[in-house]
């Protein structure tokens, strides 16, 4: 796996209007969307839950820790 990801070749993301109302679960903050690595991140939890087939996995022990 190449350490640079083609965007153009990213998946399909979840609809924009369904980013508008998601927030985190465990923090209940805003959710940052990352389109190249599929993923919604959230930075008050330090956590990035990811999208499968266009759905958000909002689950915090599916989550990947950040390392920030």
């Amino acid at each position: 796996m190449s350490e640079h990801t083609d965007p153009f070749s990213a998946p399909p993301g979840p609809d924009p209007r369904l980013l508008e109302i998601l927030v985190c679960p465990v923090t209940h903050g805003t959710l940052e969307y990352d389109r190249v690595r599929g993923e919604l991140i959230s930075r008050g939890a330090k956590l990035a839950y990811p999208i499968r087939d266009g759905v958000p996995i909002m689950l915090p022990e599916e989550a990947r820790k950040l390392d920030e």
